[in-house]
């Protein structure tokens, strides 16, 4: 899949899409590039339409006495600046190396920077920019990432309607091609904290947008990712991993490539079932069509030249004749020949007064 696809004018849909689906790799890689490898192969094996990672160094990410905001019972880590100085020492040439890898296996290739120097290699390598919850309200560094020309994947979680406008203000003065991603800021989200809801908000505040979700729930049976796309979801980004039992800030709530398989497999199934957005009769209805709706039938003998009256007339399955919604009109004609009673009657069976 080509991202620009994603920034097409959304417009009226006449069926719901699959969602283009982002696989977050994150930092589960955890300094290894056999590990790098193994998500990138295990997402395009899922179906991932892409697989994205994150770019950092610690020192300029977070002060050593940040505070930690995860589930510390899975992730010990007491501040930020301490995990990720964990992950951080993947840097340019590790990622061009993840880029060849992710064009030999056919799937596309992100980073999200979270510095002015990862941005500028990682220009090289990337069709669109991902820009984290967290730097929402990062005006300098949006203005920068926006002025690479490419399209923005801005998540929002955490932030109040003004705040979103105020991102999406900047981003627009730049003349980005801009998808919103609905996401809650919270390791694990739980369930009935995900938000749904401000999908359609979204979609309703910003209708000239893309509207995506980035996801923080336990995979699950993935039913949170289906439902995201039901309210209209284009773009699903989701934590990944090769081993959800792996101790770590992100393992725990990812999916593996056997959730990301059934979640596509289910979805294709729920979106078929939904079809277009159209009023029609299905070719899988003509026989119902035709021997369950009714016909004028005569409920009574009818002679030759008679003209019908209502107690002449009833109504009889299958449709094979004169249909009812022709009622008024066989009231203003004649029998044609001698009609028994129960005949379906046909526009032969009559003749004009």
């Amino acid at each position: 899949m080509k991202f620009a696809d994603i920034f097409a004018c959304p417009g009226p849909e006449k069926a719901i899409p699959m969602p283009c689906v982002i696989a977050e790799a994150g930092v589960n890689h955890e300094g290894s590039m056999e590990t790098a490898r193994r998500l990138v192969a295990e997402a395009a094996e899922g179906g991932a339409d892409a697989v994205k990672f994150q770019t950092y160094r610690a020192t300029t990410l977070a002060s050593r006495d940040s505070p930690a905001y995860w589930d510390t019972g899975k992730e010990p880590a007491k501040t930020q600046y301490e995990l990720f100085k964990k992950h951080d020492s993947f840097w340019k040439k590790e990622f061009e190396a993840l880029k060849k890898c992710c064009e030999s296996e056919g799937i596309v290739f992100l980073s999200t920077p979270f510095d002015v120097e990862s941005a500028r290699f990682l220009n090289d390598l990337m069709e669109v920019f991902k820009i984290s919850s967290s730097d929402i309200t990062n005006k300098p560094f949006i203005r920068i990432l926006c002025d690479f020309k490419k399209p923005i994947l801005l998540s929002t979680g955490a932030s109040h309607l003004h705040e979103i406008a105020e991102a999406v203000e900047w981003i627009g003065e730049k003349g980005n091609p801009l998808a919103l991603m609905h996401c809650v800021l919270n390791y694990p989200t739980a369930d009935e904290n995900a938000a749904l809801g401000m999908i359609p908000a979204l979609k309703r505040h910003f209708p000239e947008y893309v509207i995506g979700y980035s996801d923080h729930t336990l995979p699950g049976d993935m039913h949170i990712l289906e439902t995201a796309v039901l309210l209209g979801a284009r773009v699903l980004e989701k934590h990944f991993t090769h081993d959800k039992t792996l101790p770590g800030n992100d393992h725990y709530h990812a999916m593996d490539k056997d959730d990301l398989r059934r979640f596509l497999r289910r979805l294709k199934l729920t979106l078929a079932s939904i079809g277009e957005f159209s009023l029609r009769a299905l070719p899988e209805e003509d026989p119902a069509r035709a021997n369950a709706r009714r016909s004028l039938v005569t409920a009574r003998p009818v002679g030759a030249g008679r003209k019908l009256t209502p107690r002449d007339l009833t109504w009889k399955r299958p449709a094979h004749g004169i249909s009812p919604r022709n009622y008024d009109e066989v009231l203003t004609m004649r029998a044609r020949r001698d009609l028994p009673e129960d005949t379906v009657l046909a526009w032969a069976d009559l003749d004009n007064l």
